[in-house]
C-alpha cells in the first residue's frame, strides 16, 4: 500500500465511484487520478439503483429551451437559469459521448433512441437503457471504460475520513482501509459521494448514501447551499391530484403521505395500463416485486414515499469549484443551481453526465504541487448514521414544522460535536435542520406546515459549519432557558 501511495502522490483524488466519480476520472485521462470507493465498485452506489432515465432534448418537437422551461418550473424559482441552460444545451453531446463507450440505450424500431415521458416534462425526452435499469447500465459501461484506462488508480474498500486543510486549501485526504488510516497527499480533491437518503428510515438510496461528502466539505470550511430541499419519491399514482401521476413529485408525495397518515393504503396499479408488459418495461422493479411475493401484472403494488434525491449540497461555481481552494464537487453531493427547489425527473443523471467534463477541465488547469500532510491527532472513526435515522425521519420528512425541528437541532448538536461514529451523520442532519428552520416558507419539495405559503422574496440559502454551529448553540441555549 505504501508503494502505491508513493506512486500517486499529488494526483487528483476523486471520492466516490458512482457515475459522477467514474465520469470525472475518465474525463481527466490521460492525467493520473485516484478514485476512492468505500466498498467494492458497484455495491453501494445510488447510480446503479437509478430506475429513471436521462433527460435530453433529442426529439424533433423538443429543444433545450423547452427542457429549460420545464426545469425552471420544477425548480420553483430557485434554479440558476444560466447554469440550467448550460446543462440542457450540453446533454445531446454528452449522450453522443456515452454511445461510443458502449452505453446500451433503448432504441425504437427505426433505430433512433427511444424517448419516454416522465413527470412534469412537456415532451418525450427521457433516454433509457434496459428499461428501468438506466443507472445500472450506464454504471457498467463507465466501469468497463475505467478498467481499461491505465491512468486511473482505483482504491476499493477505502473510505475518506477527513479532508486535510492547511492555509485555506486542501493538502490531502485522510483515508482508511481495514489495515488502518493513511494520508493521500494532494491539492486537488473531487467530492462525488452521492446524496443523503441513508439518513432516513425510508429511502430509495443505498444505506451508505448518508451525506458523508457534505460532512467532509463542511468540516473543511466549504459553503453549502439549499440543504433543506429533499425530494421524496412518491412511487405511486394518485387520483384527485392535478396532473395525476405526472404531477410534480412533491405534490404527489405529500398527497400520498396524507393518505397514509389517515390510515389508508396506497398502491401502484399497473394492471390495466401495462399488465403482462410490466416485466418488459420495468424489469428491475418487476424482479423486486416478485422477490416480495407480488406479481405486478395482476396485483397492485403497495407504496409509500421515500427520501430520494437531495437538491442541496456543496455550493459550486460553473466549473464545480467549491469555496475551498482545491476542492471540487459533482453529482448529487454538489449544488450547481440546476435543480432549484425541486429536481425535474431524470435531470439527476443528466447533471451527472453534463458537468463532470467541466470539473475535469478545471482540475487539469491547476498545479499538482503537494507535500505530505500532517495527520490529525484524533483519527475519525468510520461513520454510522443508524443512531440518528429516527430523529431525521421524524423531523425532516415530507411535512416539517418548527415545533419538531427545534428540539431535533438541540438533540443533534452534542452528537455532531462528539467523537462517535454518528458524529458525521449527526452533523449533516443538524445542518439540514438549521437550513430548514431558516426557510420560513413552503416551496418546491419543501413544505412547512407552520409556513404553508410561498415567500416570493426568499432566495437560495447558504450555510457554513461555523454559522450553523452558532445557530444550533443559540437555539439549544434558548430551549434550555425555557425549560428552566
Amino acid at each position: 500500500m505504501t508503494a502505491d501511495i508513493q506512486d500517486i502522490c499529488g494526483a487528483p483524488v476523486v471520492i466516490g465511484a458512482g457515475i459522477a466519480g467514474l465520469m470525472t476520472a475518465l474525463h481527466l485521462a490521460p492525467q493520473p487520478v485516484v478514485l476512492l470507493s468505500r466498498t467494492p465498485l458497484g455495491t453501494d452506489a445510488s447510480s446503479t439503483l437509478a430506475q429513471g432515465g436521462l433527460a435530453a432534448s433529442l426529439g424533433e418537437d423538443d429543444s433545450p429551451e423547452l427542457h429549460l422551461t420545464d426545469t425552471l418550473a420544477a425548480g420553483d424559482g430557485l434554479c440558476d437559469e444560466t447554469m440550467a441552460m448550460r446543462v440542457v444545451e450540453a446533454l445531446p453531446n454528452a449522450i453522443d459521448h456515452l454511445i461510443p463507450l458502449g452505453a446500451p440505450f433503448d432504441r425504437a424500431l427505426d433505430g433512433k433512441l427511444w424517448l419516454g415521458l416522465e413527470a412534469a416534462h412537456s415532451r418525450r425526452r427521457i433516454v433509457h437503457a434496459a428499461g428501468d435499469a438506466t443507472g445500472r447500465e450506464l454504471f457498467r459501461t463507465l466501469l468497463a471504460a475505467v478498467r481499461r484506462t491505465r491512468s486511473i488508480t482505483v482504491l476499493e474498500g477505502v473510505a475518506a475520513l477527513r479532508l486535510v486543510v492547511a492555509e485555506g486549501g486542501i493538502v490531502g485526504v485522510l483515508a482508511a482501509r481495514h489495515s488502518g488510516a493513511f494520508a493521500l497527499p494532494t491539492r486537488r480533491v473531487v467530492l462525488a459521494s452521492g446524496g443523503i437518503g441513508g439518513l432516513f428510515s425510508d429511502m430509495t438510496n443505498p444505506l451508505g448514501s448518508f451525506g458523508h461528502g457534505l460532512a467532509l466539505a463542511a468540516c473543511a470550511g466549504a459553503e453549502l447551499a439549499d440543504l433543506e430541499f429533499v425530494q421524496f419519491h412518491p412511487t405511486a399514482l394518485l387520483a384527485n391530484t392535478p396532473g395525476a401521476e405526472l404531477a410534480s413529485r412533491d405534490v404527489v408525495a405529500r398527497a400520498i403521505s396524507c393518505q397514509l397518515t389517515a390510515g389508508h393504503r396506497v398502491y401502484l396499479d399497473a394492471r390495466q395500463c401495462l399488465g403482462q408488459k410490466f416485466a418488459r418495461r420495468f424489469p428491475a422493479m418487476d424482479a423486486a416485486c416478485r422477490q416480495a411475493g407480488i406479481d405486478p401484472a395482476i396485483e397492485p403494488i403497495p407504496e409509500r414515499p421515500a427520501a430520494h434525491y437531495h437538491m442541496g449540497g456543496v455550493a459550486v461555481d460553473a466549473e464545480g469549484r467549491s469555496s475551498v481552494a482545491g476542492l471540487w464537487a459533482c453529482g448529487e453531493v454538489a449544488c450547481t443551481g440546476l435543480h432549484g427547489a425541486n429536481r425535474l425527473a431524470s435531470n439527476s443523471l443528466a447533471q451527472a453526465v453534463a458537468t463532470e467534463a467541466w470539473v475535469a477541465t478545471s482540475i487539469a488547469g491547476t498545479c499538482a504541487g503537494w507535500q505530505w500532510p500532517r495527520l490529525p491527532a484524533i483519527v475519525p472513526v468510520r461513520p454510522d448514521p443508524s443512531p440518528v435515522r429516527q430523529l431525521v425521519s421524524n423531523a425532516l420528512g415530507i411535512v416539517r414544522n418548527g415545533k419538531g425541528l427545534r428540539p431535533t437541532v438541540a438533540a443533534l448538536l452534542p452528537i455532531a460535536v462528539g467523537e462517535t461514529a454518528a458524529a458525521g451523520p449527526g452533523l449533516v442532519a443538524m445542518l439540514i435542520s438549521i437550513a430548514e428552520l431558516r426557510r420560513e416558507e413552503s416551496r418546491g419539495s419543501n413544505y412547512r406546515s407552520d409556513f404553508p405559503a410561498r415567500d416570493g422574496a426568499v432566495l437560495p440559502s447558504r450555510l457554513t459549519l461555523c454559522s450553523a454551529f452558532e445557530s444550533a448553540v443559540a437555539l439549544s441555549w434558548q430551549m434550555s432557558e425555557r425549560s428552566c
